[in-house]
Parts: structure tokens; C-alpha cells; sequence
């Protein structure tokens, strides 16, 4: 993939993130806040711990910021999905899994 093409994959991904979480205020009443600057996305939660997602053009990644540490997501081409370098793991469930640990009750998000 190209650096064209990746940038595009992931203004997309960031556009559904903010879409997803954006449901999720919406129909749960979560208490999140969105802040989307320079092709970096930030969750802010009551506790007052952020989720902080950006991209590594360089590397081909997307890195994920939490309380629990980093985490750099490589592309799957074939499942157009997000994985986790290390553990494999899907970068959606991966949110939901950090983000309800700051929310405190279940946080799903879907593509």
C-alpha cells in the first residue's frame, strides 16, 4: 500500500471511530468527548483518562494511546481490518475493551 492509499484507509478509520463513539454518546448517554485535530483523535473520558489514537505514515501503523500503554496496529488487507502487532486483536474491540475500563460499564463500538 502506498502512502496515498494508507492515509486515505485511515482518514476513513478515524471519520468511523468518531462516528461510532459519537452513536455511542448518543443512544447510552456515554460521557466521552471527542476532539479531532491534525489526523489525531483523542477520547477524554469523566476519570479523566484519554484514549489517544494517530497515525505512523512511516510504518504503515496506526498507534493507539491508553492508560494500560501503546498499542500499533498493522492493516489486514484481506479482512480490511485493524489488527494489534502483538496479540492479533481487532482495533475496534480493542477501544471498546480500554474505553469501558475509563467509562466504567460496557462500551461496544462498531465499524
Amino acid at each position: 500500500m502506498n502512502e496515498s492509499e494508507f492515509n486515505q484507509i485511515v482518514d476513513d478509520l478515524l471519520i468511523s471511530i468518531e462516528d461510532a463513539v459519537e452513536n455511542l454518546i448518543d443512544e447510552n448517554d456515554a460521557d466521552i468527548d471527542i476532539e479531532s485535530a491534525g489526523g489525531i483523535l483523542t477520547l477524554s473520558f469523566a476519570d479523566n483518562s484519554k484514549i489517544i489514537i494517530n497515525r505512523q505514515t512511516p510504518l504503515r501503523q496506526v498507534w493507539v494511546a491508553t492508560r494500560a500503554g501503546g498499542f500499533h496496529f498493522d492493516y489486514d488487507e484481506a479482512s480490511q481490518q485493524w489488527r494489534e502487532e502483538k496479540t492479533r486483536a481487532e482495533l475496534f474491540a480493542e477501544l471498546g475493551r480500554h474505553g469501558a475500563e475509563s467509562l466504567g460499564e460496557a462500551m461496544v463500538l462498531a465499524p
